[in-house]
């Protein structure tokens, strides 16, 4: 289990006891819509490793816009930044543009 993995499943176990619990349903709904990102961003750079794995050019585009070497770490930080700066008018559109931006491509731009 990697350091991702890890804050995934710990902010599940903090949500499920949360419920358990009765506790405040605003705080169970920032914590839920933040593991939701988490895990939409930390799939998006899995995908995003795996396809660099087999592409030269991926991992010359990560180094060259001074991220490093072709890591978890290095891919999962490029994603993070680049959905940081996609404009969420909403939680869920948020979300929908994580997963359907193309992370391959703003490497090579």
């Amino acid at each position: 289990m990697d350091d991702y993995q890890k804050e995934i499943a710990d902010l599940e176990v903090q949500i499920e006891q949360l419920v358990e619990a009765d506790g405040d349903a605003k705080t169970i709904a920032e914590l839920s819509m933040q593991l939701e990102i988490l895990k939409a961003i930390y799939a998006r750079a899995l995908d995003l490793l795996d396809h660099g794995n087999k592409d030269q050019a991926l991992r010359y585009g990560l180094r060259i816009q001074g991220y490093g070497d072709w890591t978890l770490d290095n891919v999962y930080a490029f994603v993070y930044e680049r959905a940081v700066e996609l404009e969420p008018h909403q939680h869920g559109a948020f979300v929908g543009g994580i997963k359907t931006t193309d992370f391959a491509l703003l490497l090579n731009s």
